[in-house]
């Protein structure tokens, strides 16, 4: 059951993430996006990774889907009251998404199946924190760095003339 739940969520997360790259609408991509980022988190639990499965959802789909959020806003990429409702053709392909991610999610822990971990010796929060921050905390602050900087970016080409 397990690899057919992590071919069906493998194949959830290409599909969303092609959608997310394709979309004309920023909002929407992101949308996309945030169901990936789902798909491959219950697949992260999936492999008996559950710290990372709960990272990628807070950091993820949380955090920088609410950056992208703002910087769209902050973008005023559209007028909103003028917009229409979005139609089924605009809806299903989030809605099948998302009903698959669920279903496997629910299929997992109705399962109750334990995840079978790596090979090796497992490692805590504790000690992925100080590996993370001690032997990568350079590479983190890059990464942060990028961010911030993709942020102002995306402001300065936002301006008003």
């Amino acid at each position: 059951m397990e690899s057919a739940l992590f071919y069906i969520l493998a194949v959830v997360t290409v599909t969303g993430t092609a959608f997310a790259i394709t979309e004309k609408h920023a909002v929407h991509a992101i949308v996309y996006l945030v169901t990936s980022f789902f798909a491959l988190a219950v697949i992260f639990f999936l492999l008996g990774a559950p710290v990372v499965a709960i990272f990628e959802v807070i950091i993820y789909a949380g955090a920088i889907m609410v950056l992208f959020l703002f910087v769209i806003m902050m973008l005023d990429l559209g007028h909103p009251e003028r917009a229409r409702l979005p139609g089924i053709r605009e809806w299903w392909p989030a809605l099948a998404l998302g009903a698959v991610t669920l279903a496997s999610a629910l299929a997992l822990v109705v399962s109750r199946a334990p995840a079978v971990p790596a090979p090796g010796k497992a490692i805590g929060v504790k000690e992925f924190a100080l590996a993370l921050f001690g032997k990568y905390g350079v590479a983190v602050e890059v990464i942060s760095m990028q961010l911030l900087f993709a942020l102002v970016g995306a402001l300065y080409l936002a301006r008003k003339r």
